[in-house]
């Protein structure tokens, strides 16, 4: 068994533990916790300890107010992480996921979701911002703000003042790649996709995935052609959108939760994702040099990830001590040796193992060609329509 898999084996097994323990207590701190959907329990009756720093926000650092309801992208969680944060507050962790920003957006949207937290892409959450599906973030209750590099503190184009969001994870999206298809001289570009000369120079027809995602798939078309992934023309979103709609057919599938295990399954030669699902997937194979990740030349998606606390959450104060717990720099650092996504938390650096830091698909040395999704306002409905057309 390859090592990695063993780890996450054993680490799951301590989350069951960890969990199992949790439950078992006889203390009134914690709400039942849900099976399958987040918990409408009310809060408990916790109060903060005397030498909590409540502020004037509501919230203390380490207040908890119930189990807290997390809507993630899948595998995005380390369970040990789950399991110690449950183990030291004395509450559930309730996960349930979504595959796009899209998916997840009008359930938030639509209010009395039962969610306490979130995690939106970048232009995603100025989205929630305007419409008012996000609370400010109590900072008083998350003292561990001060661990974020300042590159992330402030200045995000999504959230320039840090009011409503805090970075969770970064990366890039890109291609994986079977070399033992496409061979070690694969050209590093997006016409493995939409160049039909190329798909069929490397026989890869009927074995290519894309993200059933419309920002980052049109975007990929739209880096294609040299355009901005945040084009707001019709007429460039159009030349885009016959891009997409000609590869619809050459697709083995349009994916965002399993495209990593496709490629490694062989059941796709090449994988439009994201840069750690690329890097655990191909650690786990049989033989990990039969697989490489890029992005293509003509540019891709810089990506931050973040969480966000959701307006109307019913367990807003756990929210915030989970945000806290995961700033912390040693569970920072855990998560992206988990994960393999890089994090904005400088104070994990320290911790942070050195084959991960030193990795240049997790931790890239040239951005010049990445651009971050902007919200391009009314436009977004364009891009949306785009991809529902393209996929037919």
């Amino acid at each position: 068994m390859n090592p990695r898999t063993l780890l996450r084996l054993l680490a799951t097994l301590l989350a069951f533990t960890l969990v199992a323990a949790a439950c078992g207590d006889d203390s009134d701190t914690a709400d039942a916790p849900s099976d399958d959907a987040p918990s409408d329990d009310a809060p408990s009756d916790d109060a903060p300890s005397d030498d909590a720093d409540t502020g004037d926000d509501g919230c203390a650092a380490g207040e908890t107010d119930g189990d807290l309801n997390l809507y993630n992208w899948a595998e995005y969680m380390d369970p040990e992480l789950q399991a110690a944060f449950e183990a030291e507050f004395g509450v559930s962790v309730n996960e349930d996921n979504y595959d796009s920003n899209e998916a997840m957006q009008p359930i938030i949207s639509a209010g009395n979701s039962g969610f306490d937290l979130i995690v939106p892409s970048d232009y995603m959450v100025s989205i929630l911002i305007e419409a008012g599906d996000i609370a400010e973030i109590q900072t008083a209750a998350v003292p561990n703000l001060a661990n974020l590099d300042p590159d992330f503190a402030s200045g995000l184009p999504f959230d320039p003042d840090a009011k409503y969001s805090v970075p969770y994870q970064w990366g890039t999206t890109g291609l994986g790649v079977d070399l033992s298809v496409v061979g070690e001289d694969v050209p590093e570009t997006w016409g493995l996709v939409f160049d039909p000369a190329l798909r069929e120079q490397y026989g890869i027809d009927g074995a290519i995935t894309l993200l059933n995602d419309p920002r980052e798939t049109m975007g990929a078309a739209l880096k294609y052609l040299g355009y901005s992934l945040n084009s707001t023309s019709d007429a460039e979103l159009d030349e885009a959108k016959v891009l997409v709609a000609e590869a619809t057919g050459a697709l083995a599938a349009y994916d965002s939760d399993q495209y990593d295990e496709l490629l490694a399954a062989g059941n796709s030669a090449v994988a439009h994702g994201y840069s750690g699902n690329f890097i655990v997937q191909f650690d786990e194979a049989d033989d990990p040099d039969q697989y490489a990740y890029f992005v293509p030349e003509e540019g891709g998606t810089r990506w931050v990830d973040n969480m966000a606390v959701v307006a109307d959450a019913p367990h807003p104060c756990t929210a915030h001590t989970f945000i806290n717990f995961l700033l912390d720099a040693e569970n920072g650092a855990a998560l992206t040796n988990w994960n393999y996504y890089a994090s904005p938390n400088a104070a994990s650096v320290e911790f942070i193992d050195p084959e991960v830091l030193e990795d240049p698909i997790v931790y890239p040395t040239d951005t010049s060609t990445l651009e971050f999704i902007a919200d391009t306002g009314d436009f977004e409905i364009n891009f949306t329509d785009a991809f529902i057309e393209a996929k037919g």
